[in-house]
């Protein structure tokens, strides 16, 4: 679980999960929103969250490149680095969602094992945990390549870029896919709540 010291102990706390979600409307999950950088991820997430916290369940939006302001700040792009970044973004999901909280992270995350290491832990704390795969072409997310990063990797401006020149694993099994022809983000959205019912 951690390489802590052996004197570092966890402090249990004595409010049960049943009384957090009765404060934060429902129960706290992780909801995990993975694919190329382009596929629509946050556009969702951003949705998702909104719509949560207007139907009255507390949710916050962990966005990757928010969390690389702060939190994240001092990793780079190397493999290590982005296994690092979803180590530590996983802990602060399974924090907000041992609070009650729907952590609605949209992060790249392109190591399946990486992201594999994030939903033991959240199962090990006994919370949910739901992948949700964007599945959008690359050449999709080329076009749209909104930060510009696409163009300057095939410029050779930019290298470890995910789905050029370093890999992108896709989920195996995870508990939706969406695609470009389920609709836009309000539509993607919809599907991703009827899920977690």
């Amino acid at each position: 679980m951690s390489d802590a010291s052996p004197d570092v102990v966890w402090h249990r706390g004595e409010v049960p999960a049943g009384a957090r979600s009765a404060v934060t409307g429902g129960p706290g999950l992780v909801l995990w929103l993975t694919g190329l950088s382009g596929s629509g991820k946050s556009s969702v997430a951003v949705e998702l969250e909104r719509r949560l916290v207007a139907a009255g369940r507390a949710a916050y939006l962990l966005d990757g490149d928010n969390l690389r302001h702060g939190l994240n700040g001092d990793l780079g792009f190397s493999e290590a680095d982005r296994r690092e970044n979803v180590r530590r973004v996983g802990e602060v999901a399974l924090l907000f969602a041992d609070a009650g909280v729907v952590a609605v992270v949209p992060l790249i995350s392109p190591y399946r094992s990486a992201r594999d290491g994030v939903r033991a832990r959240v199962a090990s704390a006994g919370l949910r945990f739901v992948e949700v795969f964007v599945d959008t072409p690359l050449e999709e997310c080329e076009r749209r390549d909104p930060k510009g990063l696409y163009a300057r990797a095939r410029a050779g401006e930019l290298t470890g870029m995910t789905g050029i020149d370093d890999p992108y694993e896709a989920p195996l099994r995870p508990e939706l896919v969406l695609r470009p022809a389920d609709g836009d983000a309000a539509r993607q959205a919809e599907r991703v709540l009827t899920l977690l019912g």
